[in-house]
């Protein structure tokens, strides 16, 4: 891996999506957000609008943006908002959105993801289903919208991930864990790792103006928990004993948790950046395998070969 130039924000780790984004015009740019109707990802919604974009909101559930869309309506100069039906465990359903897109498409935040179910699920076409939500669904929309990414001539793809990437790197032996017993937080990782990778291998559409990069939001309690029993949000130190969320104090806001993505979807400091890790508004320093620093990023997530060799597995699993 080559060593490069960290790049310097002048944000700080409690930065909000407003902030980040203040003074930036997106008017008549295009964005689409994954799971754009909750949590971190309503905030990037809210933000992206509010500063001019059109911002389309994918989801498997619309009508859930109803009350954020006719919210943003009501903020002066904001962009349109709408949103359209999206599975992204469902190659049927991706397939369905992406040849309705029309135009270009300029920002696309990959931020929708499932975390840590309790028993192993599959799609219909197999598919570890954590694996499925927050990489191979993400892959096949991306990839099928190259077109429209490549039309804008200087689009980003944003990939939320996930400080849990560090303790898991990419099983290309067993990815769907057939043979290996399952557990929830290695294919939660192994999944964040492999959106780390696909921001990496993404480099080969830098001739096309695409650029693209990950980040970890932090800590922030919103819908991606759901799965947790309340017995291990007790331990985490997150819930009480009436079954009341308590953030812990180094607990982010949606608001805040949305900052980076906001960051690397718009800033200007990120204009030709690509296959970068960010958290806290900044660029992650890289940390050995096996060590878990907080606040770093695994060399095995950003290793180019094992990259290329992710999105070659990627593309015959999804059969592109």
């Amino acid at each position: 891996m080559s060593i490069q130039d960290s790049l310097v924000t002048p944000f700080p780790r409690d930065a909000s999506a407003a902030e980040v984004i203040s003074g930036i015009d997106l008017t008549g740019r295009r964005a689409l957000v994954t799971g754009g109707a909750s949590g971190i990802g309503a905030e990037t919604v809210r933000a992206l609008a509010a500063a001019g974009a059109e911002v389309t909101i994918a989801t498997r559930r619309p009508e859930t943006a109803e009350l954020l869309i006719r919210e943003i309506a009501d903020v002066g100069g904001a962009g349109s908002v709408r949103a359209s039906d999206l599975d992204l465990a469902d190659l049927t359903s991706v397939d369905a959105f992406t040849r309705a897109w029309q135009g270009p498409l300029d920002l696309l935040v990959a931020n929708a993801g499932i975390m840590a179910l309790p028993q192993k699920e599959v799609t219909p076409e197999g598919w570890e289903l954590q694996l499925a939500t927050n990489f191979l669904g993400h892959f096949a929309l991306v990839t099928a919208l190259h077109g429209a990414l490549a039309e804008s001539g200087a689009a980003r793809i944003v990939v939320v991930s996930s400080g849990a990437h560090r303790q898991a790197p990419f099983d290309f032996g067993d990815p769907q864990f057939d043979r290996r017993p399952y557990d929830p937080w290695a294919a939660y990782g192994q999944s964040k790792t492999a959106g780390v990778l696909f921001a990496v291998g993404a480099r080969r559409w830098a001739v096309d103006g695409i650029t693209a990069n990950a980040l970890n939001p932090g800590y922030i309690l919103t819908n991606l928990q759901r799965h947790i029993d309340d017995e291990t949000m007790r331990s985490l130190g997150v819930m009480d004993a009436e079954g009341n969320l308590t953030p812990l104090s180094y607990y982010k806001t949606p608001a805040q948790g949305a900052a980076t993505s906001v960051l690397l979807a718009t800033s200007p400091l990120l204009g030709n950046v690509t296959g970068r890790y960010f958290e806290d508004n900044q660029e992650a320093p890289v940390a050995a395998d096996g060590t878990n620093t907080p606040g770093a990023v695994a060399t095995h997530a950003l290793d180019p070969e094992s990259a290329d060799r992710l999105w070659q597995y990627a593309a015959g699993t999804i059969r592109l």
